[in-house]
This record gives C-alpha cells, sequence and structure tokens, in this order.
C-alpha cells in the first residue's frame, strides 16, 4: 500500500512541476531507455510462461471438469493477478510516455493503462471477488418450467432456455422465462454491482483517468471513438429501422393485438433473451418461404464428412490462400469430440498457448452445416495466432478489441455463401435465384443488423453508470434501448429489478463496444478482401477462396498484431480508402434487401417506432418508468439528428 501511495505522490509532483500540462496517465519520473527496454524483456519471458500456464490450467479444466482441476486454474489465475500486479507497478515508475523508443513506449502504455492495480490489496482482491461472485452467481442460475409439473427446477440458460426462447411461438410462455430469469438475476446482483462501480472508479481515477468507462475506452485508442461510433450507428439506423418494421408487420401477423402497429416490439419474442439476435424467428419473417432453405447438413451427411473432415477443408480454405497450415500440435492436443469419459465444455473456442508453437481448438464437434461454420471461425482465430507469433508477447493480440472476431467472422462471410458451398461439392448453385438471395440476406440481416443495436446500447449504458452514477441504473438501461433498438420490456419495470444484469458480460466485467467494432469491421474486411480478389456484382455473392490476392493482405494485416495503431491497419487493410470505423460495406452488403423492405413497408404508417404515454394496445410494453423520457422527446428534433449535430459541432471545435 506504502508504495503505490508513493507512486501516486510522484505523479502529483510531475503534474505540479509541469504546470498540469500532463494529466491523462500514470507516471513516474524513470527515463531510462535501457532499464525500459531490460524489464519488457524480462516481461516478455515471464509473462509468456505465466500465460502458458494459466492456459495450460484453463484447457485442462474446459476439457475435464473436476474440482481438483478448477482448483488448479483458479491458484494459476491468482499468480496472474499478482504477477500482473508487480509488472503495473514496475511500468508506472517509468515516465514512459518520454521513452524516446517507439515500440517501447507502445508497450509500456498496455501495462500501465491496463486493470485496476493502483487499487490497495484490499480492495484489489475485494473487486476481484465481487466479479468472481457475480459471475458464479449467473453460472448457477437455473430455471422453473413454464406450467411446472413437478419440483425440478434445473433449465439452464445455454442448453435449454436459449432453445426455448429461440423455438416457442407461446407469448406466455416466452414471457414466463424472460420474467423469471430477470428476477433470478437482477435483484441479487444489483448491490453487488454497486459497489463493483464504486471500486471500479476508485481504480480507475487512481490511474488518471475521469472514472472506469474512461479507462474502458481507452483501449480504443481514439480521441473521437464516441464520435466515430455514434455516426455509424446513424448511418445504420435507417437500414435497421426498416427491417424492424418489416419484422413487426410479421409479429402482428402472429401475435395480433398484443403489439401495436407504429409501436415498439415486446422484448420477449425476437427469439433471444435479450432479443439482440433474431435468427430465431426466421421462419416467422422468411420473405418467401417456398424458396430453398440453404442448409448442407443432409448433404454432408450423405457425403461421409466426419469432424477431423471438416477441420481439414477449413485448414483447406487458408492454404488456398497461401496462409498458414496448422501445426502438428495443432492436431495432436485439440479436442474436436465430446469427451466419452470426462465432463467438458462444449462452447467452441480457440486457444494460444503462448508459446509460439502450441495453438487448439476446443469443439464438441457434430457432421453439420452450423459447426462446419464453427470449425472455420475457430480456425480463423488460430490463422491470427499464426501470423502475430513472432511479435513480443504484449503484440500477440488483436489490432483493436473485436478485430479478431470481424476476421473469424469475415472469412465466415465467404463460407456462408452458395457459391462457396458449391465449390465444396455441397449444394447446387446452378439456380441463383432472387427469392433465395432474399431469403439469405434477411437471415444474415437478422443475425448482424438487428445486433447492432445492442451491441451499441450494453456500454453506452455502463459508460453512463460510471460516469454519472448508480441512480435509475434499469430506467436508463430501457431508455437506450427504447431509443435505438425499439425494445420494451414486457412487464412493468422498477429500480429494484436490476435488468442488465440479465446480459452476462455486465456482471462479468467484460466490455462490450468491442461487438459493435467487431461487426462493423467484419464487413470492412471482407469488402476489401473482395475488392482485391477481384470480385464483381452483389457484395453478399462473393467467396474470395483460392485468392491469393486477398491471402496476401489478409497476412500482412494480421501479422502485424498490436505493433501498430489500429487506425494503420485499417488503412493498410482498406488500401488507403479510410482509417476509421465505416458502415458503408455494411449497408453495401445489405443493399439488395433494404430496396425489398422499401417495397414491403409501403403502407406501414411508421417506419420504426413511435413512442408515447398514450400505448394502450399493450399496455404490459411500455410502462410510466419511461413517462419522464416520453415527455422530454416529444415535439424536439429526432435522437439520430441530434447525434449528427453533436458531432458537427464537435468537429467544428476540434479543427
Amino acid at each position: 500500500m506504502m508504495a503505490v501511495q508513493r507512486i501516486i505522490t510522484v505523479i502529483w509532483i510531475i503534474l505540479i512541476v509541469s504546470g498540469g500540462s500532463r494529466t491523462r496517465y500514470l507516471e513516474g519520473l524513470n527515463v531510462n531507455l535501457g532499464e525500459a527496454l531490460q524489464f519488457l524483456r524480462e516481461y516478455d519471458r515471464e509473462g509468456s510462461a505465466m500465460c502458458n500456464r494459466v492456459m495450460n490450467s484453463q484447457w485442462n479444466f474446459a476439457t475435464n471438469i473436476t474440482d481438483a482441476n478448477r482448483r488448479k486454474m483458479l491458484e494459476d489465475q491468482t499468480l496472474k493477478l499478482k504477477f500482473d500486479k508487480a509488472s503495473w507497478k514496475k511500468t508506472v515508475t517509468f515516465a514512459w510516455s518520454r521513452i524516446p523508443d517507439p515500440l517501447a513506449r507502445r508497450q509500456l502504455k498496455m501495462i500501465a493503462v491496463k486493470g485496476r492495480h493502483s487499487l490497495t490489496d484490499d480492495k484489489f482482491n475485494e473487486i476481484h471477488h465481487l466479479i468472481v461472485e457475480m459471475k458464479e452467481l449467473y453460472a448457477r442460475t437455473r430455471l422453473c418450467p413454464y406450467k411446472m409439473m413437478d419440483n425440478v427446477c434445473d433449465l439452464s440458460l445455454d442448453h435449454d432456455i436459449n432453445r426455448i426462447m429461440a423455438q416457442s411461438r407461446d407469448y406466455d410462455e416466452l414471457m414466463h422465462y424472460w420474467q423469471a430469469w430477470h428476477e433470478a438475476l437482477g435483484p441479487p446482483l444489483k448491490n453487488k454491482y454497486m459497489r463493483y462501480v464504486q471500486l471500479a472508479n476508485q481504480a480507475s481515477k487512481l490511474n488518471g483517468f475521469a472514472d472506469a468507462g474512461d479507462q474502458m475506452r481507452e483501449d480504443f485508442e481514439d480521441e473521437y471513438f464516441h464520435q466515430n461510433i455514434a455516426e455509424v450507428i446513424s448511418a445504420v439506423t435507417p437500414l435497421y429501422k426498416n427491417l424492424f418494421t418489416y419484422v413487426r408487420s410479421r409479429l402482428i401477423e402472429r401475435y395480433g393485438d398484443q403489439i401495436r402497429r407504429d409501436g415498439p416490439l415486446p422484448a420477449h419474442i425476437l427469439g433471444n433473451m435479450w432479443a439482440q439476435n433474431w435468427e430465431g424467428i426466421f421462419n416467422i419473417v422468411q420473405p418467401f418461404p417456398a424458396a430453398r432453405k440453404l442448409d448442407v447438413t443432409l448433404d454432408m451427411m450423405i457425403q461421409g464428412y466426419t469432424p477431423l473432415r471438416m477441420f481439414q477443408i477449413a485448414e483447406e480454405f487458408f492454404t488456398s490462400l497461401g496462409m498458414k497450415p496448422m501445426p502438428p500440435e495443432f492436431w495432436k492436443s485439440s479436442m474436436f469430440f465430446k469427451p466419452l469419459e470426462t465432463e467438458a465444455k462444449c462452447t467452441p473456442s480457440a486457444w494460444d498457448f503462448c508459446n509460439k508453437f502450441d495453438y487448439r481448438i476446443k469443439q464438441c464437434t457434430k457432421v453439420t452445416m452450423e459447426d462446419l461454420l464453427s470449425t472455420h471461425h475457430e480456425m480463423s482465430h488460430i490463422q491470427y495466432y499464426l501470423q502475430y507469433k513472432e511479435q513480443p508477447f504484449l503484440f500477440r493480440k488483436e489490432a483493436i478489441p473485436g478485430f479478431h472476431e470481424a476476421v473469424s467472422d469475415a472469412v465466415g462471410l465467404t463460407i456462408f455463401t452458395p457459391q462457396h458451398l458449391h465449390k465444396l461439392g455441397l449444394y447446387n448453385n446452378t439456380l441463383d435465384d432472387y427469392e433465395s438471395n432474399i431469403n439469405f440476406l434477411m437471415l444474415m440481416a437478422l443475425q448482424k443488423v438487428a445486433y447492432l443495436p445492442f451491441a451499441y446500447v450494453v456500454d453506452q449504458w455502463r459508460w453512463r453508470v460510471f460516469a454519472d452514477g448508480v441512480a435509475d441504473m434499469t430506467t436508463r438501461w430501457w431508455e437506450l434501448r427504447l431509443q435505438y433498438q425499439g425494445i420494451a420490456p414486457p412487464l412493468p419495470r422498477t429500480e429494484r429489478d436490476f435488468d442488465p444484469a440479465s446480459k452476462y458480460h455486465v456482471p462479468a466485467d467484460i466490455p462490450y463496444a468491442k461487438y459493435f467494432v467487431g461487426l462493423i469491421l467484419e464487413f470492412q474486411l471482407f469488402e476489401s478482401l473482395c475488392d482485391i480478389s477481384g470480385h464483381k456484382g452483389d457484395l453478399h455473392k462473393c467467396d474470395f477462396y483460392k485468392s491469393r490476392e486477398a491471402g496476401r493482405l489478409l497476412s500482412e494485416i494480421l501479422s502485424a498484431g498490436a505493433s501498430r495503431s489500429w487506425q494503420d491497419i485499417v488503412r493498410q487493410m482498406t488500401r488507403g480508402r479510410t482509417n476509421r470505423i465505416d458502415a458503408g460495406a455494411i449497408l453495401r452488403y445489405f443493399e439488395p434487401l433494404n430496396q425489398w423492405l422499401k417495397r414491403q413497408n409501403q403502407m406501414e404508417p411508421v417506419i420504426g417506432w413511435v413512442t408515447s404515454e398514450e400505448d394502450t394496445d399493450i399496455p404490459t410494453s411500455v410502462s410510466a418508468l419511461f413517462a419522464h423520457w416520453y415527455l422530454s422527446r416529444a415535439n424536439t428534433i429526432s435522437s439520430w439528428m441530434m447525434i449528427t449535430l453533436i458531432s458537427v459541432i464537435s468537429s467544428f471545435f476540434t479543427l
């Protein structure tokens, strides 16, 4: 504790001496480049070894769930926390922002601005244990069946409830699970979360930030990040509202007067607990039900596909681009099947063991199209690991939070096309008809476009809580969801409910803006790879399989890891067109669907949603909780115009 206080004292001395010219980061007085480089060499060696140790124990637990393996994993994670704290303390003794070597300065900054190590040991341990407790409560939660016939309440979110939310069309059954899940998590987590916010803010302020949200945004290395993502969500909103309006019209056909023709949608009927992915209701909103569905599972079974063959096909995709094959350790140590003798976590995942040769995938693979796509997705992560493996340890990560997913999902966009599946001999693509194309784009829009506003809202809410305090947390959550998604709670809510806790990433302290960023970059990367491969025509029909030009570009941008700013990576990725997150590519991808949606919505009274206190047609979908919000927004500039106006004003003052 005394050491931390001495470091903080040093900071204040620096601020006084410099006249407050540098108030952003916590750092010390040591500008000795030789000492900094020596420290980074030691960190590279010890950090890699610690990472390898933790990854091994996490792998052992994930593939063989036992109490002994769990204890070993927790012990190693505790050791890593101690290592991280000791490394941080050493880093902030350097005046790292004035170290002349740019790569050394970048590495030191990565250590200095991360974590909550500025807290005293007791508070550091407290926030760590709070997060663990919240995560464990979330994982343990089980629900009772709808119209329970016995006293067994053992339905889990992953195995049972998510499936029910996607498949059930019973309005009241969906309401039951929505209400039960939110009730099981919100009230018991609220006080813990309030204390977590207090401690997270304390740590961030000691580390030189305004609050914990300010520290989270530092990961994006962009002074105008808020403005950039606001511009993106504004650009995508017309497409989202067209999709929303069409989906609402089809849901009205299914649920009748439970939904108002010009109003928001109740959160529980969109095929997902959080209304973040609408793929579950595709069979309700499918534009052309008679058109052929893009599903090659039966073809895979007929042709004798095996899990091993699926991984070999995924590897061949990358080698066709001139990229790296999987190393021998991958084939030796990966888990391709669900173990027969042990309990394992079956969620697909890609693993980097931090030693430059051991890379694995964990997946309980089944012979389905879904798992064929997942196999390519996870191997894309491995390919990223392989490309940047020669970088220093601190640079062996994605260029910007979300870019790992962007790369894997961009590969998914080319794999999940009739054109590519036809090349694999799994789909007869001789009939490239309009109806099948619109169906395909609708399915993709329910996955991608519907998700964007939710991905935007989660951290907008979290950052507001960090900045403005813990009052009215539930109100703010539903205000944002109504504003950006057009989603309203199916039941009246109070502050006791604390509905944000229903989403794992909130109590688990996992930043969420990276998913928004990753989704936009996914389409930017996909379009660039399609362009360089010579693709012509509609973007959604692109398949850059076997394009060595696409492979060279992908290898170049992945091999840099985090050694350069993400703006440089995006500029290289787009071959100089932009260095920003930009919505143009995703809009071009969905433009054929957007035109179709506009024609379908011509007779609709409202494109989007209207909110008012007189929402009497579905009284359970809104609440007096939002009365002040509705009133304050009557006869005002639309939120999207306001965002644009703020962006223009901000740009004017920063010229």
